[in-house]
């Protein structure tokens, strides 16, 4: 390979990193965005108890409780989101992202962080409680 053709490819190669950082989303971060969307949009439409609205973020399938059954639960325990701390990839799992909130339980915060999980089902991101 001659010089100008090592030297052509180098400069592709600076460009198209240099463009990697600037400019183009990575897909981890839209899906660790997508993840905290989907808490925040969950436990912001939770005080109307609307399955209507509540069950298409929630995961669904066998051995998960119904919308019904989780709403009246998480209620009844007075959970709510305080703030997203953070939200990223699960490593295991490239279509789960982890979310880290603080939350209160009857009107107060809790210490700890709560860690929510969320899924990619069918062609969308659902909580999975």
């Amino acid at each position: 390979m001659g010089r100008a053709v090592r030297h052509a490819v180098g400069l592709w190669l600076a460009v198209l990193g240099v463009l990697g950082v600037l400019g183009c989303p990575s897909t981890t971060s839209s899906k660790a965005e997508a993840g905290e969307a989907v808490v925040r949009r969950f436990f912001q439409a939770l005080p109307s108890g609307d399955c209507a609205v509540l069950g298409p973020l929630l995961v669904t399938g066998q051995g998960v409780p119904p919308c019904e059954e989780t709403v009246k639960d998480l209620r009844e325990h007075g959970l709510g989101l305080v703030d997203v701390l953070d939200a990223k990839v699960d490593g295991r799992n490239p279509d789960a992202v982890l979310v880290r909130a603080r939350v209160s339980q009857g009107g107060t915060e809790r210490s700890e962080p709560f860690l929510f999980r969320v899924e990619r089902q069918g062609d969308g991101w659902r909580l999975r409680l």
